[in-house]
């Protein structure tokens, strides 16, 4: 449980400097799923101490911002998934396959070749290089089995859920060892139960669950529609969210702000807590205070303040730095005054 009212967070990503990453090349393609070196701008024996130097600048930004939970920013990432994903045993990292992202359009994947398996930790030098830097609560990413299982082509296991159910295993390894390591919340990134509702009906939950097995620390889901700046349809509403009360996560992150989400759907989720989308990451304009507070109030009308915490839509890895400094603090600005509406 928040300790405060409204408290403020990322869902994961901050942006990355231009001077570390060519935006212009992310931009223009879709989320790689396999390793895309191409796209830092600082030459291979820098770029560590260049990615060190962008994560302080991204924690820094978010404790100028008034953010209460900070993350990594995932500045050392090409994409919220292909870090981890790449990291298992079991995939061919030289021969990538294809599948169909969820645009529908062919994109390199991992290829797997043998069974999924952790060998090593993968994000944990990420905690210790986040909780070295900084008091606050801290939380990082890591993508989720149901989604990790469809960005990838599979020549060995013989069915979805089995190769899901590998993903969780490795996973479950992984995420134990970040609370070994001191993070307060560890959040799965779940965009395919979105985008694949039908297959994450029949195994999704299962999966999720695997991976949480034996996890005692604070967990979340981010379930979204897509990055903003790639994919510009939004639905009228989630295929896949009250399924995440059947699931051991402890908060739930989804969209509200872009899609102007029907917030009656939480209602859904009566043991959950929810971490609220209340900024748009379509557009560079930075919300005003009052309309931060109006998506918050959407929410109200269903869900109880005490169990809502404040972040963007989405990652905010495509949006410009100046834009994403406003945004925060439009929303901290927002949490503050409502915090003082209803202090009880």
């Amino acid at each position: 449980m928040p300790n405060k009212l409204f408290p403020c967070t990322l869902v994961g990503s901050y942006v990355q400097p231009d001077w570390l990453m060519d935006k212009q090349k992310l931009k223009g393609r879709f989320p790689p799923r396999v390793r895309a070196k191409e796209l830092w701008r600082v030459p291979s024996e820098f770029l560590e101490e260049a990615q060190d130097d962008a994560t302080r600048l991204a924690i820094l930004d978010q404790e100028e911002a008034g953010l209460d939970i900070v993350t990594d920013g995932e500045i050392r990432r090409e994409s919220y998934s292909n870090l981890f994903s790449n990291a298992l045993d079991g995939i061919d990292i030289d021969n990538p396959g294809q599948a169909l992202d969820r645009s529908g359009e062919p994109v390199y994947v991992p290829r797997i070749t043998g069974p999924i398996k952790r060998t090593k930790p993968i994000c944990v030098k990420d905690v210790e290089f986040l909780k070295a830097h900084t008091k606050k609560k801290t939380k990082i990413t890591v993508p989720g089995p149901f989604t990790m299982s469809e960005q990838a082509q599979d020549d060995y296991y013989k069915s979805g859920p089995e190769r899901a159910m590998a993903y969780a295993a490795a996973l479950n390894e992984e995420i134990k060892d970040l609370f070994k390591a001191g993070v307060d919340i560890v959040s799965i990134d779940e965009p395919y139960m979105q985008a694949r509702h039908e297959k994450a009906q029949e195994y999704g939950v299962e999966a999720l669950n695997r991976a949480l097995d034996g996890v005692t620390g604070r967990t979340g889901v981010h379930i979204c529609f897509g990055y903003a700046a790639l994919i510009h349809h939004r639905p009228e509403g989630y295929f896949f969210l009250p399924e995440f009360e059947n699931t051991r996560i402890s908060e739930i992150s989804i969209e509200t702000a872009q899609s102007n989400l029907n917030c009656e759907i939480l209602e859904k989720l009566p043991t959950k807590e929810i971490v609220l989308g209340v900024i748009d990451l379509s557009t560079e304009e930075v919300e005003t205070v009052d309309v931060v507070k109006s998506r918050v109030k959407r929410a109200l009308d269903h869900f109880p303040a005490e169990r809502l915490t404040l972040a963007p839509d989405c990652g905010m890895k495509y949006i410009s730095r100046e834009s994403a400094m406003g945004k925060l603090k439009a929303m901290t600005q927002a949490a503050a005054q409502l915090r003082d509406e209803y202090a009880s």
